[in-house]
């Protein structure tokens, strides 16, 4: 018997790894498929036409990550909503996972809304080859098309209905990217959503509510968004309906702004969150983070429940806070306890919209006109003006003018806009009323200015300020909470100062040369009593970091390893900790799990322990190619696959 059993064991084995292999096969083909159609109806559409409907289609890899996120697989039934399907990238990358899982579920019921009947045609070849799929995987599929407006039919789904049996709560799981678009206060979808309870300005949030609104309890919600609904007031009535149903499980970030969609001009900030429909919130939620969708290294931190939302917080702000770093700068932070009103200080956004002001705009200054400042104008820390430009430089001074302008007094600017993938996102100068010569001076819409009732700041307190705000802390804080392009008034208004004291013993540092990044995060370090005997100083440690990916600059290694893993690599095989000169830079045998292990205890920077490999096929070999570093010094026989192979910077290089 036990032979004939043996067989029996190894025959359906090789017939389950078979299987495997076969359906592993199929779904790498599925996914292929169906981003060459998205592709397709990418060129196809008009650019204009995406932009009035808000679609940013998804490409494959964000798809595929996406619907890993998902950890309930294995019930009989599965009801799956897709709210704007596109093509159907994401159903595509949801069936796919679901066949490769080893457990499956009997039933597949699919529901895709999509309202563009362009797109219409491409959905239902998806979902055709999401049929041949579960048809493999022994998953009898059934699919719906709604070729109409989701919010329209969620708000009549979740009408409270007379019927034992309604049909409002009938999904187990939901996958979805929202479309992205502005909605006026008058417009009928946002009629819509307030008959659901919401009040938003943006539609991707009123698809992600209704969404949520219509999950069975226990749910699972998968979504990629913009990451501006974490944090500010427009969102707050979304927050509070969002995390009063749902509780947070998984929260991915994306390093890059443009990596997820970089087919499409995005300027926002990307996460995707994984959340369960329950009032019971899970003890720890799951950050991970990457520099994109198809990149293996990914960093981890799991955080409680009580430190994403606070739970005294009325605002419902989500803290997302990717590794033990941005923790101690949230930690620095919390030294500064003023804000502007303690310091009787105001922020305001500039008064002048030069396309409003068209007929007073001037080229030059003349005579009768006053200085109009821009952010072209902002350089080194003060304002550069005049300015060879194509921008009007002046602004006629009128009656009508006169609300526009403000006293010719020392002032900080800071700018309202960064641009894609700008190495600061808080960027602000002193205006010095002693350069320019006049007595009112316009600052253009796209700059905020700090004053005092209307009026000028001292100069030293100016230059202070200005600092303060240029500072890596500051800036690394900034980007934990503001998940977009924009430096708002009121983000400016939320952040937490030095006193008034402080600001202007900073500024008492600073003469008519504005100092250098390193000056100012000194002076800043100074402010909080900080030495470089300070253990695991965030600033201390981002400053290293970016003097490592300068060096891999300067060396000439190509893009794709210019980024935090390559320099954090080079950090662990110099052995070089944050608070060490590069002078005492030496160079060890060291393996990948050593340089891993290096980077999370001396840089904060956790990563999962499967993307050891990563770092050794994107990074360790480019170093090797480059010829900074050798294999295998120590015993020259050893095979370059060993578990036990390690690597040491090239003496000439070190």
């Amino acid at each position: 018997m036990f032979p004939s059993s043996s067989r029996e064991f190894t025959e359906n084995h090789h017939k389950s790894l078979k299987f495997n292999s076969l359906v592993k096969y199929s779904t790498r083909n599925l996914l292929h498929e169906v981003d060459l159609l998205r592709i397709a109806a990418s060129l196809k559409q008009e650019q204009k036409h995406k932009g009035t409907l808000g679609q940013f289609f998804t490409p494959a890899p964000v798809a595929e990550l996406m619907a890993g996120m998902f950890n309930k697989l294995n019930l009989p039934q599965i009801s799956l909503l897709d709210a704007g399907a596109g093509v159907g990238s994401l159903i595509a990358a949801f069936v796919g996972n679901l066949c490769h899982q080893q457990q499956r579920p009997a039933n597949l019921d699919i529901v895709a809304y999509e309202i563009d009947p362009f797109l219409i045609k491409y959905l239902h070849q998806t979902l055709e080859l999401c049929a041949r799929e579960c048809q493999l995987a022994g998953i009898s599929l059934n699919y719906h098309i709604q070729n109409q407006d989701f919010i329209q039919d969620a708000v009549r789904l979740l009408q409270p209905s007379v019927f034992d049996n309604p049909d409002n709560s009938r999904f187990t799981h939901a996958i979805l990217n929202p479309p992205y678009l502005k909605i006026n206060a008058q417009s009928q979808v946002r009629g819509l959503l307030r008959s659901l309870g919401l009040e938003t300005s943006n539609l991707y949030t009123g698809f992600m509510a209704a969404t949520a609104q219509l999950l069975q309890p226990g749910g699972e919600f998968v979504a990629i968004s913009p990451r501006s609904f974490c944090n500010g007031p427009y969102f707050k009535d979304f927050r509070r309906m969002f995390l009063g149903m749902m509780a947070l499980d998984q929260i991915h970030l994306f390093e890059s702004r443009q990596e997820a969609f970089s087919d499409d001009e995005v300027l926002q900030e990307t996460i995707i969150i994984h959340a369960v429909k329950q009032k019971q919130k899970f003890d720890r939620v799951l950050i991970t983070t990457s520099s994109s969708a198809d990149d293996d290294f990914v960093m981890t931190n799991t955080l409680a429940y009580a430190e994403i939302v606070h739970p005294h917080d009325a605002q419902q702000f989500i803290h997302i806070i990717p590794d033990t770093l941005s923790q101690q700068v949230i930690q620095q932070m919390t030294n500064f306890t003023c804000t502007l009103k303690d310091l009787r200080l105001t922020v305001s956004t500039g008064r002048v919209v030069d396309f409003r002001a068209k007929e007073y705009l001037r080229l030059i200054p003349e005579k009768s006109t006053v200085p109009l400042i821009y952010p072209l104008n902002l350089s080194a820390g003060y304002v550069e003006y005049p300015k060879v430009t194509k921008k009007h430089q002046a602004l006629v001074y009128a009656e009508e003018t006169i609300s526009l302008l403000v006293p010719n007094e020392h002032y900080v600017l800071t700018k309202r806009f960064s641009s894609k993938e700008e190495k600061k996102r808080v960027v602000a100068v002193v205006y010095d009323a002693d350069r320019v010569n006049c007595d009112w001076v316009g600052f253009e819409n796209h700059l905020n200015y700090f004053h005092q009732d209307g009026k000028g700041l001292d100069i030293t307190l100016a230059r202070g300020l200005a600092a303060y705000l240029n500072s890596s802390l500051v800036d690394a804080f900034f980007r934990l909470f503001n998940g977009h392009t924009q430096v708002n008034a009121t983000d400016l208004r939320n952040l937490k100062y030095p006193t008034i004291e402080q600001l202007i013993n900073v500024g008492l540092s600073i003469g008519e040369h504005f100092p250098s990044q390193q000056e100012i995060d000194q002076l800043v370090q100074e402010l909080l009593r900080m030495t470089n005997q300070f253990d695991n100083n965030p600033l201390i440690i981002k400053a290293r970091i970016d003097e490592a990916l300068q060096i891999l600059v300067e060396l000439g290694l190509p893009r794709a390893q210019l980024n935090e893993r390559s320099a954090l690599t080079l950090l662990a095989l110099l052995d070089l900790k944050p608070n060490d000169p590069w002078s005492a830079a030496a160079s060890p045998l060291m393996g990948i799990t050593p340089m891993m292990e290096f980077m999370a205890q001396h840089y904060g920077k956790s990563y999962k322990p499967n993307t050891r490999e990563t770092v050794r096929r994107q990074t360790v070999h480019q170093f090797l190619d480059a010829a900074l570093i050798i294999t295998n010094p120590d015993a020259p026989e050893r095979p370059i696959n060993s578990p036990k192979t390690v690597y040491q910077i090239e003496e000439s290089v070190l």
